[in-house]
């Protein structure tokens, strides 16, 4: 089969047969040996952006470094400047990789990485995907994302789904006369594998749940479903490898670092290592041992064009008991900092909980199709909710129940029953808003 994927990445001068080389280095270095190149790689990228990038050097504020640990934390507020200014001696928008990310905690910014550090990228995400039976240029995707909706951003994403061997499926739309068209092109289509936002995904398996078809029945190519960037919660899970009838992986990446866990084979969320170097530090930017929850903070160890170093990408989360240096997993991805609710008592609870202890109750029936939260004020919350049905007096006293156990009394919300919720303009829906600074 002609490679259409990995000769576009070429042409787009990104060195992919360097990168895969790399990328197996890496992979065969024994845990002692990968724990020395954990160490070299993150002094060395370290070293270099104090060395090349002025930007860096003064944000430090030293011209060298002694202690890894008191190397200064960045954050999306501190990239509030003109790319040009943020890039290392030697690159220019001309010759790296540029992109900007959706925004989702309120701090877009547009980022670069050097074309080795990009196919180093997608050679690490191909590796994981692989381990699953997909090959990007074989393998047919069923693409759930957003798209632009203006002329020329439309066309650049339709070239490089064709390149990319994927079919997108429209995301702002999924009422049931789309979902059933939906359908209609897993029944014609030799599909290999689902990929995309959770949440359209999930719709997706509750039409079918409703019209009582597991999808491997019209579409028995399929080999796994991959969903990113919305949280997946246990009982979504269950409902999608019931309806599609494969396996469901869980992914977390950034597109200003990379593939940041994918779940493994064995049902674990493992984190990317060979490319990034992920810790979990607590207010006071200590670091924490494996089990205790803190703010994730990542360094990408081969970017030269832009510094990703110590980087607070702005999600809490808890590394597994058992993970090592070459096979951290993520126990547990808690939420994004910027999604915390404060309470009339004073405490902050994520907001994914509110949200958690809501849809076990409004979901129960299978009326509810999705529903997102918006705290409008420190005691007041709006639900917003696309049924067939409005909710009933009994679902929402059981909602004010569950509130007050897991949560405090004394809140108040407000049902809103809406026909379609609104989503970001990359197509995210995002489950909790908090409204209140």
């Amino acid at each position: 089969m002609f490679h259409l994927f990995n000769l576009s990445l070429r042409l787009n001068g990104f060195p992919m047969k360097e990168a895969t080389a790399e990328l197996q280095k890496i992979l065969s270095f024994s845990e002692t040996d990968f724990e020395k190149y954990a160490v070299e790689k993150r002094n060395e990228i370290v070293e270099y952006h104090l060395k090349n990038n002025k930007s860096y050097r003064e944000f430090v504020g030293e011209p060298s470094f002694q202690n890894w640990n008191e190397l200064p934390i960045m954050t999306k507020k501190d990239f509030q400047k003109p790319l040009a200014e943020r890039l290392s001696k030697g690159f220019t928008t001309k010759n790296v990789y540029v992109n900007k990310t959706s925004g989702s905690s309120g701090d877009p910014f547009i980022f670069a990485k050097d074309k080795f550090c990009h196919a180093l990228t997608w050679a690490n995400i191909m590796h994981r995907f692989g381990r699953f039976g997909i090959d990007f240029n074989a393998s047919l995707q069923a693409r759930f994302y957003g798209i632009p909706l203006d002329f020329i951003g439309n066309k650049k994403e339709r070239i490089k789904d064709f390149l990319s061997n994927r079919y997108r499926f429209t995301i702002f739309d999924l009422s049931d006369a789309v979902l059933e068209k939906v359908l209609i092109k897993f029944r014609n289509k030799k599909f290999d594998y689902i990929n995309g936002y959770t949440s359209s995904i999930v719709l997706f398996a509750k039409y079918l749940q409703k019209k009582n078809v597991i999808l491997t029945s019209v579409c028995p190519t399929l080999k796994c479903c991959v969903v990113t960037s919305e949280m997946l919660f246990e009982d979504d899970k269950i409902l999608l490898e019931t309806q599609f009838g494969i396996p469901v992986i869980n992914e977390y990446g950034a597109s200003e670092l990379d593939l940041i866990a994918f779940q493994n084979p064995k049902g674990e969320w493992q984190l990317n290592s060979e490319t990034l170097f992920v810790e979990i530090l607590d207010e006071n930017n200590t670091v924490l041992p494996y089990g205790k929850e803190g703010r994730i903070v990542i360094t990408s160890l081969y970017n030269k064009a832009h510094p990703f170093i110590r980087y607070d990408i702005g999600d809490v989360g808890i590394l597994d008991e058992k993970s090592t240096c070459k096979k951290p997993i993520l126990k547990k991805l808690i939420g994004r900092t910027n999604d915390i609710a404060i309470l009339p008592s004073g405490k902050k609870s994520p907001g994914l909980t509110f949200y958690y202890v809501t849809k076990s109750i409004i979901e129960d029936d299978g009326n509810v199709k999705e529903f997102v939260i918006k705290q409008t004020k420190i005691d007041t919350f709006d639900i917003e909710y696309v049924s067939e049905l409005e909710l009933t007096e009994i679902q929402i006293q059981n909602i004010y129940k569950a509130t007050e156990k897991y949560l405090e009394s004394g809140l108040t919300f407000y049902f809103h029953r809406k026909e379609k919720l609104e989503r970001s303009k990359s197509g995210k829906l995002k489950q909790f808003v908090s409204l209140v600074q």
